[in-house]
C-alpha cells in the first residue's frame, strides 16, 4: 500500500470534492423536517415538523410525541435537532421526556435515547467550568466533574441493560479520557516499574474502551480509531497515536469535525518534527479555512519559533507580528471561548501590562480547559499578573505557581517556568537557602539555562557578600567554584547557534567580578565583551551596517554612550595590567560618557562618579611618570572635596618622591596630623618610617615597630598591613642579633618565632596576603635553614606579588642551593621589573656570577660578575663594599686565568688579569684606608700584599709562558683554524647541494605523479568506450516495443549438424573460446578481454589453467595443454559425440591469447552462430602435461620475436622474481592499443590489459 501524506497517496491529486455527500460534516444526516403520524385520522395523514425553525419551548412537541406514542428514533431526532443548533439543554429535556414515554416498551428500546443522552451530557462537561469562577456557588454552576457524574450515572443505566451495546464502548472511552483530563498528572516512577496512577488507569480504560468499539465494527469505526490514538497521545505513545491518526486519514481523507490532520500534526510536533507538524496544521487550514485549532495552531508554531530570538534580534519582530495577527488574534476571532487561544493571547496581554484583560483570559483557560497543559498555562499567567504587581501578594504567587507546576506534574515532570517563578519568590522573601535547593534540582532535570544564570547569582552573592564582612574565607571556595561554573555553562550556551540564546550582560558582570581576584585577565575579558555587545546594540539602534566593521573613530564615539562604571572598571583592568595609556583613555572616556549621562538622568549621582574616575585617572597619571598631570587632577578634587583624603594622601607621597629630604616628610608629617586615624595614612607613614628612621639596637625602641603596635592597639586590632609591617620589624631585628652561642640563638629564635606569628595572624585575615607568606618563608631559611619549605612558598606566592622583592628572595634560594642559572633568571628577573637601578640586586648578580665562575672555572662567567659589581659601584659611588666586590672579583679572575691551561686561554686575557690585579691592589689599599671597612683592616691589608708579592709574580710567569706558546704554536693554530673555516665552509656547500637534490626529486616525483594521473583519466575514458562498445553487443532493440532488450541465446535447431574439427577457422575457434568462457565462474569481459584491476578490495588468488603454445603464434595454438579444473566441477562441458573428447578448438575452452582476430570474430560473427553455444556438463578430466614438437624450435632463431607468455609461464616467472611484463605484445586490438601504463608506479594502480585468458598475474 503506498504511504498516504494528509490521506493521499504518493502523487496523488489534492483536490477535494465539495458536494455535501462527500464532505463528512457533523448533523450531516439530520433532515430538515419531520412527518409524525397522527392516530384517530386517516392513516397518511401526519404532522410535518419543521427541524430548522424550532420552537424555544419543546413542551408541546413533547405532549404530542408522548400521546402519539412515537418510536424512538423520533425523539433522538429531535433532540439532535436541537443540538445542532446549540441547544443542548432542551434536548437533555427531550430525551429526559422520551425515555419516560419509552419506559411502558422494551428496555431495550431505552438503550439508543441513553446513549444519546449520555453523549448530550459529555459533551456539557467539554463547555463546563473546570472550576467554581469566582464569586459563584455550586449550585449556580455545574463543573465538569459534576456533568461526567451525570454521564456516569446514564452510562450505568444502559450497562444494566446491556453491557455489550455497541455505542457504549465509543460513550465510555470518552468518559473516562474527559475524566483523565481531571485528574492531576502522574508522578515519575523509578524505571523498570508500573505507573498506577489514577489517570494513567482511566487512559488505560479508555484505550481498551476504543480498541472494544473498533474490534465490534470490525475496523470500520474510524471514531473508534480516533479515540484510541487519543488515549495514546495522552499516554505519551506519540509513534503509536501517530499510526492511528494516518489510518483514520487515509481512510477518511475529507473528514474535517474532527480533523485527523491535527492529531498528525500533533504528534509530529511531540516527535521533534516541528516543520512537517506545521505543514500538517497548514493542510487543515486549506481544507476548513474556518478551523479555530488549526489556525491557532500554526500560531504556536510561529510563536515558538520566535521564542529561539532574542527580542534584540531583528528576525524576531516578523515572526511574533506574524504569529499573534495572522492566526492567534483570527483564532480568538472565530471563538473567544477556546482555551487554548486564552492562554495564549494572555501572554501578549500579560507582555502588554493589560492585568484585567490577562485576568479574564487566564481564567477562562482555567475553567473551559479540558487539557492540563492549558490549566497549567492559566495558573502561570495568573502567577507572572500577580508577581508583577508593585506590592505583590506573595501567598497567591505562590499558590499560582504552584497550580502551574502541578496540572503539569509537579516534580521532575513539572513546568519549569513556573518552578523559576517559585525561586524568585523564595530569594523575595529572603529564603535563599531554599531556593537554591530548588534550582538546583531544576538544574539536575533539565539543564535550564535560565536556572543556571539564577542559580549562579544567588552563589555569586554569596561570595560577594562573604568579601565585604571578612574577606574570602576557606568555605567559600564551593560557592566560587559553583558559581563560576554554572554561569560558565550559560555563557557556552550562547555559542550553540541552534539555541540561538543571546548573550544576558549581566552574567558577564558577575563572571568579572568573580574573577577579579584570581584571573584578572579572564574578568577584562568579560567587561570587553560587555562593552563589545553594548556597543554592537548602539550600532543597531543607529541602523549602522551589521556587514561593515566599525572604524576606530565611530567605536569610540559609541564608547561614549556605554555606562560610565563599565568604562571606569575596564580602566581599572588596563591599569593592573600596566598599559596606562589604555587605562587613560578609558577613564577620559568614562568622565565623557557622564557628562552624557547626567544629561539623560538626573537621579545618577554623578558627583560621586566624577570624583571616583577623576581620582583613578590620576593614578594612572603617576603610574605613568606624568606627576604634574596626576597632583592636577588631585588638588582639582581637593578643591571640590576638601575632606578627601586619599586625593591628599596621594600627593603627599608624590612630594616624598620629589623631595625625599625637605617637602616630602613635611607633607608626610602634616598628612599625620590631619588625617592620622585613617588606616591608609598610617600605613603610607609606616612604609615612610621604615625606609628613614635610624638604626635601633632594641625592637622596642624602633619607630616603625612603634608606629604599627600603636596602630594595632587604638586604631584596628585587625589591620593587615601594620600587622605584616610588625612580623617585619621583629624579623630585621633577628636578623642583626648575635648568635654565637646557645642562648644567643635561642633568644634569635624566639625573635623569629614573633615575626612569624605576626605573619600568620595577618594570613588569618587574608589568605592571599602574599608579603606575609614571604616573611614566613624568610624566617625559615634564616632560623631554620629549611630552604625546601621556603622555596616552595616563594614559587606559589610568584605569580601574584607584583613586587620584585619574591624574585630577589627566589634568587637568594636558588643561589643557596647552588642552582646558580635559576638564581640568575629570579635575580634578572627581579632587575627588569622595577629593579633596574637598585645596587643590591646587582650586586647579587655579581656575586652569582663569581661563583658560577668559580664551580665551571669559566672566565665569561667571572667576567659578567665583573661587569655587574662596576654596574652597582656606578649607581651607588659612596658605597665602599661594591668597590671591594669589584676588587675581590678582579683577584678570583686573575687566580683562575692563572691555573688555566695555557690551551684555554690566551696572551690577551692574561695581561688582562694581570691589569686587573693591579687595579685590585689599589683597591685594596684605598679600602683599608677607609673609616669603616667592611671587613678587618689587618685582612684587607693581607689580601692586597698577597696580591702584590705572590699573585703577581705568578702572572708574570704566566705571561711569559704564554707569549712564549703562542709564538711556538702559531702557525699550527693557524693551520687549525683554517681548516675549521675550510671544514665549515665543505659542509654547508653539501647542506646547499642536498637541499637542491631534494627539491629536484620533489620537482621530478610530482612531475611523474602529474603524468600518471594523467594517463589514469585517458585509461578510464578508454574503458568506458569499451564499457559501451560491450552494451551495445549485449543489448539490442526489440521490433514490437522500440526499447532496448538483452538479447536471448537461440536454442540448437533439430537435427543441428555440429561442425567438425577443422571445419572452423581460427577466428570462428576463437570467438567460440570467448563465449565459452563467458558461461564459466571467470571475471573475463566477453568482448575486449580486459580484466578489471581497479575493483575495490585486494584481488583474490585464482588457480590458473596452463597452457604452451607453439608454431605460428598468431594463427595456431598447442592442443597439448594442462587444464586445472578445480575451479569447473560443476559447469564442466560435457561431448556430445558419446562421451568422446570433442576436438581441439572445442576444449580450447581456456584460451590465453586472443590473437588480432578476436575484434573481428565479436564484430562479425553471425548472431545466429554467436548463440549456437550449449552449456553442457563436461567430466573433469585428469590433469597432464604434454609437450608439442613445435617447443623445440622456439629458441632456433634469436631475431625471431618470444611468442606470448602463457598465464602459467607468468605464473612460474613470479614465483622465480622475474619481471613479467602486463601486457601482450601482440594484443592491440582487445586492450585498446599499445598506450598502457606500467602498474606498480607511484603506489597507483591501473588496470592491466591481457589478451582474454585469466588476468592477476
Amino acid at each position: 500500500m503506498a504511504p498516504f501524506l494528509n490521506g493521499y497517496g504518493s502523487g496523488g491529486n489534492r483536490h477535494l470534492p465539495t458536494e455535501p455527500a462527500t464532505t463528512d460534516v457533523r448533523f450531516s444526516d439530520i433532515p430538515s423536517a419531520l412527518d409524525i403520524q397522527v392516530s384517530g385520522g386517516d392513516a397518511e395523514e401526519a404532522v410535518e415538523i419543521s427541524l430548522e425553525d424550532l420552537l424555544d419551548d419543546p413542551t408541546e412537541l413533547c405532549t404530542l410525541l408522548e400521546n402519539e406514542n412515537a418510536e424512538k428514533r423520533v425523539w433522538m431526532i429531535i433532540a439532535l435537532a436541537y443540538a445542532r443548533q446549540g441547544k443542548i439543554d432542551l434536548a437533555i429535556d427531550i430525551l429526559h421526556k422520551g425515555l419516560n414515554s419509552l419506559s411502558r416498551g422494551s428496555p431495550k428500546e431505552k438503550l439508543a435515547p441513553l446513549s444519546l443522552l449520555c453523549w448530550m451530557f459529555l459533551g456539557k462537561s467539554r463547555h463546563a467550568p473546570r472550576v467554581l469562577p469566582d464569586g459563584q456557588a455550586a449550585s449556580e454552576v455545574k463543573t465538569k466533574d459534576l456533568w461526567l457524574q451525570s454521564a456516569t450515572a446514564i452510562m450505568n443505566d444502559a450497562s444494566r441493560i446491556n453491557p455489550a451495546f455497541p455505542p457504549l464502548y465509543l460513550a465510555r472511552g470518552v468518559l473516562y479520557l474527559l475524566r483523565a483530563s481531571l485528574q492531576p498528572p502522574s508522578k515519575p516512577v523509578a524505571p523498570g516499574s508500573i505507573d498506577h496512577s489514577e489517570r494513567t488507569e482511566s487512559l488505560r480504560q479508555a484505550l481498551k474502551c476504543f480498541e472494544d468499539a473498533a474490534r465490534v465494527s470490525q475496523g470500520r469505526n474510524m471514531m473508534a480509531v480516533l479515540g484510541t490514538a487519543r488515549a495514546q497521545f495522552s499516554m505519551g505513545r506519540y509513534a503509536e497515536a501517530l499510526k492511528g491518526y494516518q489510518e483514520v486519514l487515509s481512510k477518511m481523507p475529507h473528514l474535517q469535525d474532527p480533523d485527523p490532520r491535527i492529531g498528525v500534526g500533533c504528534c509530529l510536533w511531540q516527535l521533534g518534527y516541528r516543520e512537517e507538524a506545521r505543514e500538517s496544521w497548514e493542510r487543515a487550514l486549506e481544507i476548513n479555512p474556518s478551523s479555530k485549532i488549526a489556525t491557532l495552531l500554526v500560531g504556536l508554531y510561529y510563536l515558538n519559533d520566535s521564542s529561539h530570538y532574542a527580542t534584540k534580534d531583528p528576525a524576531f519582530a516578523p515572526i511574533y507580528k506574524k504569529a499573534m495577527t495572522e492566526y492567534t488574534q483570527r483564532a480568538f476571532k472565530l471563538d473567544k471561548e477556546l482555551p487554548l487561544t486564552c492562554a495564549t493571547f494572555g501572554g501578549y496581554f500579560l507582555l502588554r501590562r493589560a492585568w484585567p484583560t490577562v485576568e479574564t483570559l487566564a481564567r477562562k483557560a482555567i475553567e473551559l480547559t479540558d487539557v492540563n497543559a492549558i490549566a497549567s498555562d492559566g495558573w502561570y499567567l495568573l502567577a507572572r499578573k500577580e508577581h508583577s504587581q508593585d506590592n505583590p501578594d506573595y501567598s497567591k504567587v505562590n499558590d499560582f505557581y504552584g497550580r502551574a507546576d502541578a496540572a503539569r506534574g509537579g516534580g521532575d515532570k513539572g513546568y519549569v517556568p513556573a518552578r523559576l517563578g517559585l525561586a524568585q519568590v523564595q530569594v523575595l522573601q529572603q529564603d535563599v537557602d531554599g531556593a537554591k535547593f530548588r534550582l538546583e534540582k531544576i538544574v539536575q532535570a533539565t539543564k535550564s539555562t535560565d536556572a543556571m544564570m539564577l542559580l549562579g547569582a544567588l552563589y555569586a552573592e554569596d561570595v560577594f557578600a562573604n568579601q565585604v564582612t571578612t574577606g574570602l574565607k576557606e568555605d567559600k571556595f564551593a560557592e566560587i567554584k559553583k558559581a563560576v561554573a554554572l554561569l560558565e555553562a550559560v555563557r557556552i550556551a550562547w555559542k550553540d547557534p541552534s539555541k540561538k540564546l543571546y548573550p544576558d550582560l549581566s552574567v558577564l558582570v558577575y563572571l568579572a567580578r568573580l574573577y577579579e581576584v584570581d584571573q584578572p585577565d579572564k574578568a577584562m575579558q568579560c567587561l570587553q565583551q560587555v562593552e563589545k555587545l553594548s556597543i554592537e546594540d548602539l550600532s543597531d539602534k543607529k541602523n549602522m551596517h551589521k556587514d561593515t566593521e566599525l572604524d576606530e573613530a565611530t567605536t569610540t564615539k559609541l564608547r561614549e554612550e556605554l555606562p560610565p562604571q563599565l568604562l571606569n572598571n575596564l580602566g581599572c583592568f588596563q591599569y593592573q595590567s600596566e598599559k596606562y595609556d589604555l587605562a587613560r583613555d578609558l577613564f577620559q572616556t568614562a568622565l565623557n560618557s557622564l557628562v552624557k549621562f547626567g544629561e539623560k538622568d538626573e537621579t545618577i549621582d554623578t558627583d560621586a562618579l566624577v570624583t571616583t574616575i577623576s581620582y583613578n585617572l590620576a593614578r594612572t597619571y603617576e603610574a605613568a611618570g606624568l606627576l604634574d598631570d596626576a597632583k592636577q587632577v588631585y588638588e582639582g578634587l581637593l578643591a571640590r572635596h576638601q575632606d578627601y583624603t586619599d586625593a591628599r594622601t596621594r600627593l603627599a607621597y608624590i612630594e616624598l618622591r620629589l623631595n625625599p629630604t625637605e617637602d616630602g616628610p613635611k607633607a608626610i608629617a602634616a598628612l599625620n596630623d590631619t588625617d592620622g586615624s585613617d588606616l591608609e595614612v598610617r600605613a603610607l607613614l609606616g612604609w615612610y618610617l621604615s625606609r628613614s628612621k635610624k638604626h635601633a639596637t632594641n625592637v622596642a625602641e624602633d619607630q616603625e615597630q612603634r608606629h604599627y603596635k600603636h596602630t594595632l592597639q587604638l586604631y584596628e586590632k585587625h589591620d593587615r598591613y601594620s600587622l605584616t609591617g610588625m612580623g617585619n620589624a621583629y624579623a630585621k631585628y633577628a636578623r642583626e642579633m648575635r648568635r654565637t652561642t646557645d642562648k644567643e640563638r635561642e633568644k634569635r629564635s624566639a625573635e623569629y618565632l614573633k615575626a612569624v606569628g605576626y605573619y600568620d595572624k595577618a594570613l588569618q585575615l587574608d589568605y592571599r596576603n602574599a608579603y606575609a607568606a614571604q616573611g614566613i618563608g624568610i624566617a625559615l631559611i634564616e632560623d631554620k635553614k629549611d630552604l625546601g619549605a621556603a622555596l616552595q612558598i616563594f614559587t606559589q606566592i610568584r605569580g601574584t606579588v607584583r613586587d620584585s622583592s619574591v624574585f630577589i628572595n627566589l634568587g637568594h634560594v636558588y643561589c643557596e642551593l647552588k642552582q646558580y642559572v635559576k638564581s640568575i633568571e629570579s635575580y634578572e628577573t627581579a632587575l627588569h621589573r622595577d629593579r633596574a637601578s637598585d645596587p643590591q640586586v646587582l650586586a647579587c648578580l655579581g656575586r652569582v656570577w663569581l661563583l658560577k665562575g668559580k664551580q665551571d672555572k669559566s672566565t665569561t662567567a667571572m667576567k659578567s660578575s665583573l661587569d655587574y659589581s662596576r654596574r652597582a659601584l656606578a649607581i651607588a659611588t659612596s658605597q665602599i663594599h661594591f668597590k671591594f666586590n669589584i676588587a675581590f672579583v678582579q683577584i678570583q679572575l686573575a687566580q683562575l686565568i692563572y691555573t688555566l691551561p695555557e690551551s684555554q686561554r690566551t696572551l690577551a686575557e692574561v695581561q688582562a688579569a694581570s691589569e686587573g690585579l693591579d687595579d685590585a691592589i689599589e683597591s685594596f689599599t684605598e679600602i683599608a684606608r677607609a673609616k669603616n671597612p667592611p671587613y678587618p683592616k689587618h685582612d684587607i691589608e693581607q689580601r692586597a700584599n698577597m696580591g702584590r708579592n705572590t699573585m703577581r709574580r705568578q702572572l708574570e710567569r704566566a705571561i711569559q709562558s704564554q707569549r712564549e706558546y703562542e709564538e711556538k704554536n702559531a702557525a699550527r693554530l693557524q693551520e687549525a683554524r683554517e681548516s675549521r673555516e675550510a671544514e665549515m665552509k665543505r659542509r654547508e656547500e653539501e647542506r646547499k647541494r642536498a637541499e637542491e637534490i631534494a627539491a629536484q626529486e620533489k620537482k621530478k616525483i610530482q612531475d611523474e605523479r602529474n603524468k600518471m594521473l594523467a594517463l589514469n583519466r585517458e585509461l578510464v575514458e578508454k574503458r568506458a568506450e569499451e564499457e559501451r562498445r560491450k552494451e551495445e553487443l549485449e543489448y539490442t532493440t526489440d521490433s514490437e516495443t522500440g526499447e532496448r532488450v538483452k538479447r536471448k541465446k537461440k536454442s540448437r535447431a533439430a537435427g543441428g549438424k555440429r561442425k567438425k574439427k577443422g571445419e572452423d577457422s581460427d577466428t570462428e575457434t576463437e570467438g567460440d573460446g570467448l563465449r565459452r568462457r563467458k558461461g564459466a565462474k571467470g571475471t573475463e569481459d566477453e568482448t575486449s578481454g580486459i580484466t578489471s584491476m581497479d575493483e575495490t578490495g585486494p584481488r583474490t588468488k585464482k588457480k590458473r589453467k596452463l597452457a604452451r603454445k607453439g608454431g605460428r603464434e598468431d594463427k595456431f595454438k598447442s592442443s597439448e595443454m594442462v587444464v586445472d579444473s578445480d575451479e569447473d566441477d560443476d559447469v564442466a562441458p560435457a561431448a556430445t559425440n558419446g562421451g568422446a573428447k570433442t576436438s581441439d578448438a572445442g576444449e580450447d575452452a581456456e584460451m590465453e591469447d586472443a590473437g588480432p582476430a578476436t575484434d573481428a570474430a565479436i564484430g562479425g560473427e553471425d548472431e545466429d552462430d554467436e548463440e549456437e553455444t550449449v552449456s553442457r556438463p563436461r567430466k573433469k578430466p585428469v590433469r597432464r602435461i604434454e609437450e608439442s614438437d613445435e617447443e623445440e624450435e622456439e629458441d632456433d632463431d634469436e631475431d625471431t620475436a618470444p611468442p606470448p607468455m602463457t598465464t602459467a609461464e607468468k605464473a612460474a616467472a613470479e614465483e622465480q622474481g622475474e619481471d613479467v611484463s602486463m601486457v601482450d605484445q601482440k594484443v592491440t586490438a582487445a586492450g585498446g592499443g599499445n598506450d598502457v601504463g606500467v602498474a606498480g608506479q607511484a603506489g597507483d594502480v591501473y588496470p592491466g590489459v591481457t589478451g582474454g585468458g585469466e588476468a592477476g598475474a
